[in-house]
Formats: structure tokens, C-alpha cells, sequence
């Protein structure tokens, strides 16, 4: 069932200083269905992380209909959260503080909101941390408390944008397997733009590859791979046929 449709979608950005107007995404269709996991990847500046703005309702289609489980996106929404490449977390709070401020905000009683943040610091594995500081955690601990301040609205839907792209190779495969997890009981809908088809591969339900500027959907592929997935499976040859031909449709668009 169609949760997340997206039918026609076009966005044009006009330049404020020069006039000219960029036409960055246009005949983008895409549905996705409620608790998948998509992963999308294709060239820099397609419009990947513009349509994941404007799923978050932080950008406005210039045409086309958007909507989630059959409502118009017509701006932010407390059951949508966004994840970041930049940890953005509040540098003056405390982990426990950060994952707290949203629920917090909403009046949410505090024991319940004490509660959230017990369950979502277990979740992504910071125990015993729930005190430190940001500037006192390690990049990937960073992240991880970024995606348990996203989970700690209970969104259905949790929109990631290259969130493991400024983490070492050994913290960036470790939160991948942690991610699946947290998916995996979270059980909220992820759109996760990544540049990398490795990763896009490992983490996907489907990946979705966009073609060059101006960005549309170029081509979709399931990925039928067993869950939960570890890194045995990046030796399989199912997983390096997807390689070879998610590389291969890329590469026909950087090309």
C-alpha cells in the first residue's frame, strides 16, 4: 500500500542574484510503501537532497503532488524528522537533554519524556553517556544521539541525508548495522540519500537511482537480501550483482 507518493514533482530554484532560474528536479514519480526502507544515489546536484526537503515540507514542489498516506505535504510535520550529515545537535545540552527537547516542546509529561529518552539511549547503544556533552562524544556517538533526538517524536517517517558521510569507513559500517537495528524496532519509513551504493545497497528495501540535473527517477531496484544484514553479505554474489548494476546505471549518468 502507498504511503509515501510523490507524481510529477518539478522544482525550479530562481537565482536571487543573477535572476536565472534552475530547474533542479522535474517528472520525479516515486511511491513508497509505510515501514520500507528506500535508499536513494545518483550523480552530485541531481536532486536527491532537494526531494528529501521537500518531503520534510522544508521546500515547496514548484508542480506535482506530494503527499503522505494520502495528505498534501504542505509543510513541516512533527511525525516527519530529518537526519543531517551535520550532527546539529545543541552543544549547551546534554545527550539526554538533546533527545529530550522535542518531546519537551510538545508538553509531553516529564516522565513520559524521561521515559523516551531511557528507551531511544538504550536504542542506539549510548548508556552510561547519558550526561556527556556533544563536544565530549566521538563523531559516530554524535550521530547516534542526532537519530534517537529524531526518533524521539515517534515519526513515521525518518528522512536521513548523508548521515554517515563525514564518519570513518570502520564508524560509518558500524552505524550501518546499528541503523538496521533501530529500523528494524523503530519501524518507521526511511528515504536515505547516500552517495554510496554500498551502502545503499546494504541498508535497502529498494534503491532508487536519479539521473543527472534536472533529477528524475531513473531506475528502481528491489534488493532481496535476508534481514538482519551483515557485512558477510558485501561477499555474496547477489550483493555484487546489484553492485555491478547500480554502479553501472550511475556511472551512465556522471558519464
Amino acid at each position: 500500500m502507498t504511503f509515501i507518493s510523490a507524481r510529477n514533482i518539478k522544482k525550479v530554484f530562481n537565482g536571487k542574484k543573477n535572476g536565472n532560474a534552475t530547474l533542479a528536479v522535474s517528472g520525479l514519480n516515486l511511491t513508497i510503501r509505510k515501514k520500507e526502507f528506500v535508499t536513494i544515489i545518483g550523480p552530485s546536484g541531481c536532486g536527491k537532497s532537494t526531494f528529501l526537503l521537500m518531503v520534510a515540507g522544508l521546500e515547496k514542489p514548484t508542480a506535482g503532488a506530494l503527499t503522505i498516506d494520502g495528505k498534501a505535504v504542505n509543510g513541516p510535520d512533527g511525525q516527519r524528522a530529518i537526519v543531517f550529515q551535520e550532527y546539529l545537535l545543541f552543544p549547551w545540552k546534554t545527550v539526554k537533554g538533546n533527545i529530550e527537547f522535542g518531546p519537551e516542546l510538545k508538553n509531553i509529561p516529564k516522565s513520559e519524556y524521561q521515559d523516551i529518552s531511557r528507551q531511544l539511549i538504550r536504542l542506539v547503544g549510548l548508556e552510561g553517556f547519558e550526561n556527556r556533552y556533544p563536544h565530549e562524544l566521538s563523531g559516530g556517538m554524535q550521530q547516534r544521539v542526532a537519530i534517537a533526538r529524531a526518533l524521539a517524536n515517534r515519526p513515521n517517517v525518518l528522512l536521513m541525508d548523508e548521515p554517515f558521510g563525514s564518519l570513518d569507513l570502520l564508524t560509518r559500517e558500524s552505524l550501518q548495522l546499528e541503523l538496521q537495528n533501530i529500523w528494524e524496532e523503530a519501524r518507521c519509513t526511511v528515504l536515505f540519500v547516500t552517495h554510496s551504493i554500498t551502502e545503499a545497497i546494504f541498508l535497502a528495501d529498494r534503491v532508487v537511482v536519479m539521473s543527472k540535473r534536472p533529477g528524475t527517477i531513473k531506475s528502481v531496484f528491489p534488493i532481496d537480501l535476508a534481514r538482519p544484514r551483515t557485512r558477510d553479505v558485501y561477499t555474496t554474489r547477489r550483493f555484487r550483482d546489484y553492485e555491478a548494476a547500480i554502479k553501472a546505471s550511475v556511472w551512465e549518468e556522471v558519464r
